[in-house]
């Protein structure tokens, strides 16, 4: 079983300076990596915010969680993610997915097509990625991370999780389907019987590198409380009772309870799922940073 590891993903800072305070202390928190969405609204744009935070700290890994692959040509990001890598010393790790937000395609004047269709556009992007990265002929940086940054691709639709299974060394589970471009989310796999049946996906297209693959989950929402009880009632209000307050409680991205009793959560969860690498907003961030210092790398 691999040791845990522990990401935030981060917002818009008051600064630069913010921005690098933010990733110090992120660094010496036991935080492994500091990330960053890819949205045409209230986020940072990645690379820049990723190579800032680098130039701040010295063992903090960083990345974006996930790179939306239709807003970027994949030679020129090959280059970016390997000048990132090189001058960070190797601490890259390159978030890719298949994009999903119908508003912001019509900002960036893309045309919004069929998952099938987006997904296809980043296999081809990942082979020409790793072939820019691995071919000495391309004139791109060399990478520090031999062979590469590790790739992560996100998300939770079959086609894109067979696709990291494949090519991945990180495989991303988010949970949920985005549909109607965004404006609903699916929650089919929320639960914890959802991550397992798609655990299993990974697993049978992975075959036998699925022994090498390193799982996450992006956390929805921690909830640091001495009531469980009265959380999950809180939390089920608000997702509409899509799940129920027990489903709450169960559901592998959502923390509620104390200190001890979330680091209980993670402990089974990385049994039951053999996630280890889990990731929270950083609004939620300090509240859990008790759990990530006891945990962090054990």
């Amino acid at each position: 079983m691999r040791p845990f590891r522990f990401g935030v993903s981060c917002g818009v800072p008051a600064s630069g300076a913010a921005w690098a305070e933010l990733a110090r202390r992120l660094e010496g928190s036991g935080v492994a990596t500091m990330l960053v969405a890819d949205h045409l609204s209230d986020v940072l744009s990645p690379m820049p915010a990723l190579a800032a935070a680098a130039a701040a700290t010295t063992t903090l890994r960083v990345g974006p969680l996930v790179l939306n692959n239709d807003f970027r040509n994949p030679t020129v990001l090959a280059w970016e993610a390997a000048t990132i890598d090189r001058l960070s010393e190797g601490r890259l790790e390159l978030g890719l997915g298949a994009g999903h937000m119908k508003s912001e395609y019509d900002l960036a004047g893309i045309p919004f097509e069929p998952a099938a269709a987006r997904v296809a556009r980043l296999a081809t992007a990942v082979a020409t990625i790793k072939a820019v990265w691995t071919d000495s002929r391309s004139g791109c940086p060399t990478c520090v991370q031999a062979p590469h940054p590790p790739l992560l691709i996100g998300g939770n639709g079959p086609r894109l999780l067979e696709l990291a299974a494949r090519e991945a060394s990180i495989v991303g589970f988010a949970g949920f389907s985005p549909r109607r471009g965004g404006l609903r989310n699916d929650l089919s796999h929320f639960g914890h019987d959802g991550l397992a049946e798609r655990i299993a996906l990974v697993r049978t297209a992975a075959g036998e590198r699925f022994a090498d693959l390193e799982l996450s989950a992006l956390v929805q929402r921690v909830v640091v409380t001495d009531d469980q009880r009265v959380a999950a009632e809180a939390l089920s209000t608000e997702w509409k009772r899509a799940l129920s307050p027990e489903q709450a409680l169960e559901c592998p991205f959502l923390f509620v309870g104390n200190h001890d009793q979330i680091g209980e959560q993670l402990q089974a969860r990385r049994d039951t799922f053999g996630v280890t690498y889990w990731t929270v907003f950083e609004k939620e961030w300090e509240g859990l940073a008790p759990v990530i210092a006891r945990l962090a790398g054990t």
